[in-house]
């Protein structure tokens, strides 16, 4: 039987959602089975950065409690990177992609599964602030 590791670039995919679907509420252990299908799932990774706590506390309450719900599934790992102000003061994700891509190299040298399953969602354009526009490419990808 196929073994299948799924990795998960949660803050890709959480602004996706929210900005093209208009919902978060994915359950992740239902969507890595999915992604499985017949073949066995060996583990689910998942990458993000925890928000900071200066930036809204009932944010970061509810984004602890959503890690913790994580941590409780079967063969599911967390990996947290964290964020960081560029030059423009914006916050950007630091240690995630890195992290991610290190992760899928080394368990494939390790021959740690068959098949890899990428889950993200990105804009690759954006057109207005707040809206989808004709020249946004939103891609959730899988890699099989």
């Amino acid at each position: 039987m196929k073994r299948v590791m799924v990795f998960i670039d949660g803050g890709n995919l959480y602004h996706g959602l929210r900005d093209f679907v208009g919902r978060t509420d994915v359950d992740l252990g239902k969507l890595a089975q999915k992604l499985a299908g017949d073949r066995e799932l060996v583990r689910t990774h998942y990458y993000n950065c925890p928000v900071r706590r200066e930036d809204g506390e009932d944010r970061y309450r509810r984004q602890q409690k959503f890690f913790d719900a994580l941590r409780n599934l079967p063969d599911f790992e967390i990996m947290l990177g964290h964020l960081q102000q560029d030059r423009s003061g914006a916050l950007v994700e630091k240690g995630v992609d890195v992290s991610l891509a290190v992760d899928m190299l080394s368990r494939a040298y390790k021959d740690h599964y068959d098949i890899a399953v990428l889950v993200s969602g990105r804009r690759l354009c954006q057109g207005r602030p707040g809206s989808p526009a004709p020249d946004t490419l939103l891609v959730f990808s899988a890699i099989l």
